[in-house]
């Protein structure tokens, strides 16, 4: 190695004490992508139809409209009948990922005393659940949100909720709450506030209680200043937000979108959306699409139009990178897990001979780099975390093990899972 040029440690050393609280805030606010598994969805069931055997009846429940529709739902799955065997397998074991009690729109707005009794009903039947092994493996509550009108009422429940969970035991591993409506960073810092406070109360570690946000105002993305306020909120949650979520119809609503319009793929909702990924961007915070109103019920045409219209709009998102959405009817679930599914095992050909080639330094058609050889080993972990892909035929087209491909992913540094 040739001698350094002259002065050029101490002009270094210049531009360190220059850039150090720089890099110090560019560390705190970006550490990286969360490690550990996304959930694909979230299934959201008000809370007083929530029970201990929710989640294996909706999967009983999804078997049965796959049964009853099977040649239409092979045919919009394009005849691929391993792909139908491997969704009916998902059902069978672990029909819901995420599931979320509502006490907010799905539930709606009752007599105070009615909501007390469902919400105390409902934690303990989700302290049931985890106890019988029939919960989902992440859960949470969606309670009223911190604007002025519902904000008595949310905190009540909310409060309510965690007191009756936490009497049959600790809070569920991969437990979040679920904020709607969010107008405003003040919010998010109220709810960071009512948090600590209630940790010590309810006995739970400093920073136990983890959140989400719901997009589903304009507000939250384009503040009266011009900024973008989700990426304030982002920041302002001091490491207790998990994921940015996109409420379609609300926020279609507020936009002005006459209802028959109202979707995932309007260019309203492309806009926030597009907002809330650069928003999250490198945060650690994870992004999950909304939801659509079109459901699989009735006569066999509707269903295999509701699925067909599903299978498109849960692949688009996928493309998109939102690896997440809502489903809110059993009957979604097929559809939801055979887009999924087709599209990570889509990827593994071809993610798999790039990694080998980016690994070995091999030539080849493609000169990838560091960041894309981290997505494409992201997408094939984000495949064997809902078990479309299985570790025998990843290992076996990578010639990777998990742990590298976690490490080529950087899924194994800052953050917590």
């Amino acid at each position: 190695m040739e001698s350094e040029p002259p002065g050029l440690d101490l002009l270094v050393a210049e531009l360190d004490e220059r850039l150090r609280a720089v890099d110090a805030a560019l560390a705190a606010h970006y550490p990286g992508e969360r490690p550990g598994r996304q959930p694909v969805h979230t299934v959201y069931v008000p809370a007083d139809r929530f029970h201990p055997g929710l989640v294996p009846e909706y999967g009983r429940t999804a078997r049965r409209a796959t049964e009853e529709h099977e040649e239409r739902l092979l045919a919009l799955l394009g005849g691929d009948g391993d792909l139908l065997a491997r969704v009916r397998a998902k059902l069978g074991r672990e029909p819901v990922e995420d599931l979320r009690i509502d006490l907010e729109d799905g539930y709606g707005t009752r007599p105070d005393d009615e909501e007390d009794r469902d919400a105390r009903a409902a934690a303990g039947a989700l302290a049931a659940a985890v106890a019988a092994g029939t919960a989902a493996p992440f859960t949470g509550l969606r309670f009223k949100g911190l604007e002025a009108p519902t904000r008595h009422r949310g905190v009540r429940t909310l409060v309510l909720f965690l007191e009756r969970l936490l009497e049959d035991g600790p809070l569920p591993e991969g437990f979040v709450l679920t904020l709607p409506k969010v107008t405003a960073v003040e919010q998010v810092e109220a709810l960071v506030h009512a948090a600590s406070r209630l940790e010590p109360a309810l006995g739970l570690a400093d920073g136990a209680l983890r959140f989400e946000l719901q997009v589903e105002t304009p507000q939250s993305v384009l503040g009266p200043d011009g900024t973008a306020l989700v990426a304030r909120m982002v920041h302002a949650a001091g490491g207790r937000c998990t994921g940015l979520h996109y409420g379609t119809y609300d926020y279609s609503a507020a936009c002005g979108i006459a209802a028959a319009h109202q979707s995932l793929e309007h260019p309203v909702a492309d806009h926030a959306k597009a907002v809330m990924q650069a928003a999250a961007a490198g945060t650690g915070v994870r992004l999950s699409d909304g939801s659509t109103n079109v459901l699989p019920v009735g006569g066999p045409e509707e269903v295999a139009a509701a699925w067909a219209t599903h299978l498109r709009l849960v692949r688009r998102s996928l493309e998109r990178g939102y690896y997440q959405g809502w489903d809110l009817h059993p009957a979604q679930l097929p559809t939801r897990f055979a887009a999924t599914f087709a599209f990570y095992r889509e990827a593994l050909p071809a993610a798999a001979e790039r990694l080998r080639a980016y690994v070995g330094r091999q030539e080849s058609g493609v000169l990838d780099e560091p960041a894309t050889a981290r997505a494409l080993a992201d997408v094939l972990l984000r495949g064997l975390d809902c078990s479309a892909l299985s570790s025998d035929e990843v290992g076996a087209a990578t010639r990777l093990d998990a742990p590298t491909l976690a490490a080529l992913a950087h899924r194994t540094h800052r953050g917590e899972g």
